[in-house]
């Protein structure tokens, strides 16, 4: 057990832990938007930087060692204009259009300038301009508006591991892309989206159909239904519609997804979907009462399992269905219908 004072106050810590997980368990905030605890810290934002005494200069808490005896303060002066300064050098090249920006609500660099009151016209800079790739089917990739945090290209190496993007040319021109500057198309991307879930701004957003503002919507903790891993998530709903999916970071997944589990929701509200049991009748599918439907299908299961045995038959179900629903299901098949052949989508 380690003696650190944070802020004043004395604490008492147990080590190795960097001093931004010791600020953070204490409860206090500082800003970050390349950390991530899933990662390596790198310290390439330099927005955490906090004040140690002793030290030659300001010191990058995600790390920086917390060690015994260290005495922190990260919220001094000369901590909160170095932070400024990070935030206006960003906003010299950054497109400023927060009113039509998908990501207003949501983002990081916005709630930073609305925090530390930043003049966003204190540099005056070129602004880039390059064509959004909009290659991949389900996101684009406007590096317009990158800050070139890291984010994504270290959690599509070390979390995703496909190494798909990563940083290209130097200075000003620095940028995220692909191999060969080829497009998301044509790299080994998977289009799992992990980097559109970690990004601290619009560069890279879903391309979602439906137009929402953060701020209209509610998130509602659930269970990928997909397959058998059992991924946590978000959905994003406004108005009793999902609109966007986000990770959540507990076991199974850590705050990962696939492309099914990311982008694929729309089969929710899609127009094709059943609603209603139908029968075919003379060669057409007819909707029909769940009534009608119920006594035609325990009809023909009775007449195969009475001329054919109950082997012949078998069950599928669904992991869209509740974990009640299927378990009702093979006790029907298992002790109504007599046999153990069921399976499921989501056997791995």
């Amino acid at each position: 057990m380690a003696q650190v004072t944070l802020n004043g106050t004395t604490i008492h810590v147990d080590l190795p832990k960097t001093i931004l997980q010791v600020a953070e368990e204490a409860g206090l905030f500082v800003p970050t938007f390349c950390n991530d605890k899933r990662l390596v810290p790198n310290g390439a934002c330099r927005m955490c930087v906090v004040e140690v005494q002793g030290a030659r200069s300001l010191v990058a808490s995600c790390t920086t060692p917390a060690t015994d005896g260290m005495v922190i303060n990260t919220e001094t002066p000369a901590v909160i204009d170095a932070r400024k300064s990070v935030l206006e050098l960003i906003w010299a090249n950054h497109p400023n259009d927060c009113v039509v920006c998908d990501k207003a609500g949501d983002c990081k660099l916005q709630d930073y300038t609305y925090r530390y009151e930043i003049d966003i016209d204190a540099f005056k800079g070129a602004k880039r301009v390059s064509e959004v790739d909009a290659s991949n089917k389900f996101f684009y990739n406007d590096q317009n508006k990158c800050i070139l945090c890291g984010k994504c290209v270290r959690v599509c190496d070390e979390l995703q591991n496909t190494s798909a993007i990563g940083f290209s040319e130097r200075g000003f021109h620095t940028h995220i892309t692909h191999p060969f500057e080829e497009g998301m198309d044509k790299s080994i991307c998977v289009s799992c989206g992990n980097c559109v879930s970690v990004c601290p701004v619009g560069a890279l957003m879903p391309k979602s159909k439906e137009r929402f503002r953060n701020w209209e919507t509610k998130k509602i903790h659930t269970t990928c239904s997909y397959c058998g891993v059992g991924c946590q998530m978000n959905l994003i709903v406004k108005d009793n519609k999902v609109v966007d999916v986000e990770p959540v970071n507990e076991h199974s997944n850590m705050g990962l997804l696939c492309v099914k589990g990311k982008f694929g929701y729309s089969f929710i509200d899609h127009p094709d979907r059943l609603k209603k049991p139908m029968l075919r009748k003379h060669g057409v599918l007819t909707e029909v009462e769940w009534d009608e439907a119920l006594d035609f299908v325990a009809d023909k299961i009775k007449h195969t399992r009475d001329v054919y045995g109950a082997d012949t038959l078998a069950g599928l179900v669904s992991a869209r269905c509740t974990n009640e629903d299927n378990y009702l299901m093979q006790k029907l098949f298992r002790a109504g219908v007599g046999t153990n052949n069921l399976d499921h989508c989501a056997r791995l």
